[in-house]
């Protein structure tokens, strides 16, 4: 007797599917058992996406944020040491406050006004413009001399010549200052030598003449300044591909061909990092006019850095002190930017 076929398709265990049939998507979104959609499926599915993406978006918003995280230390040290004193500096700058009778009333921009007026205060600055010229322009060229012949001519021990071009650099300039001072004094080898040329009266001392002090001491800037800038040309010039200049040579170009078409824009980068350092090192320049000439003779060596110190320590003016140290920082910011925007220039036109 043959059994009749079951109502689930026969022979098979309850719950088994053809091969080849669809799985069942009841549980999934699909037709359910009464042949209505699954609601709560259906939302899990348009949920999903809309999550993945949230967290693609929190993703990249914490990429973005990485960078500033790991600037962030750095930043909190530069503003609590740099940025907070600056500020304060600022705000003293607007007040006439002597420090002895703590006398302190709101005067505005009346130290600005003052100390522009003030022709004491004022050639300060000229000072220090004029001892850019010797800090910044004379190291400059030497520097590219020095560096240019070192780099073609490729001597020996090229090791040994930038360490004693660099000693400068790194000798107090505390010691500095003695020692240049020593060879200025009435007894001073160089001092005599001056006299022996006549460029310093007899029974005077470069140092001690008005009108020669600024520029001696302007080339104590240029002995120190000369060796950063040599070693950072020289550290350019090696990176030029020797073919260019195989190639100019080819095309009958001489030494100095050379150097201007193809060594001085090279080392257009490293120019404008030396002009920067040196210019920086001009403008704020203290320790060198403290121990040589204290601002003098009369007010003839006096330069910002001195100034601030003066009115701060002597004068006891610490509004006074405060404006010209803004005006002083306003001034590097100002002239580094235009070197800067110069060099950028160059490269872009090179390029």
């Amino acid at each position: 007797m043959t059994a009749a076929p079951r109502p689930d398709g026969g022979g098979r265990p309850r719950g088994a599917r053809r091969r080849g049939a669809a799985p069942d998507v009841a549980g999934s979104g699909g037709i359910g058992p009464d042949g209505a959609g699954d609601a709560s499926s259906g939302t899990v599915q348009r949920t999903l996406p809309r999550a993945s993406a949230k967290r693609r978006r929190a993703a990249d918003g914490h990429g973005r944020l990485a960078p500033y995280l790991y600037v962030l230390p750095a930043f909190v040290v530069y503003a609590a040491f740099m940025l907070y004193p600056l500020g304060r500096a600022a705000q003293y700058s607007l007040y006439e406050w002597n420090s002895v009778t703590n006398v302190v009333n709101f005067v505005g921009f009346g130290n600005y006004v003052e100390m522009f007026q003030d022709p004491e205060l004022r050639s300060g600055f000229t000072h220090a413009l004029v001892l850019i010229f010797f800090y910044a322009v004379l190291p400059l060229v030497i520097g590219l001399l020095l560096a240019a012949i070192l780099n073609r001519a490729r001597v020996r021990g090229l090791g040994f010549y930038r360490t004693v071009i660099f000693a400068p650099q790194v000798i107090a300039m505390v010691v500095v200052a003695v020692a240049w001072s020593r060879l200025y004094g009435t007894d001073g080898t160089l001092n005599d030598l001056l006299q022996l040329l006549h460029i310093v009266p007899e029974g005077e001392t470069a140092l001690g003449n008005s009108i020669l002090a600024l520029p001696a001491i302007g080339l104590i800037g240029t002995w120190v300044e000369t060796g950063l800038v040599t070693i950072l040309l020289l550290a350019g010039m090696g990176r030029i591909d020797g073919s260019l200049y195989e190639a100019a040579r080819l095309d009958g170009a001489g030494a100095i061909r050379e150097f201007f078409s193809i060594t001085l824009p090279a080392v257009r980068g490293e120019i404008a990092v030396a002009l920067t350092l040196t210019i920086v090192a001009a403008l704020k320049t203290f320790d060198l006019i403290y121990m040589t000439t204290k601002g003098g003779p009369g007010t003839s060596t006096t330069v910002p850095s001195y100034q601030v110190y003066n009115q701060a320590f002597t004068l006891h003016e610490v509004g006074m002190a405060s404006t010209i140290g803004v005006t002083l920082t306003v001034l590097i910011f100002l002239i580094n930017l235009v070197v800067n925007r110069i060099a950028d220039r160059g490269t872009g036109e090179d390029s």
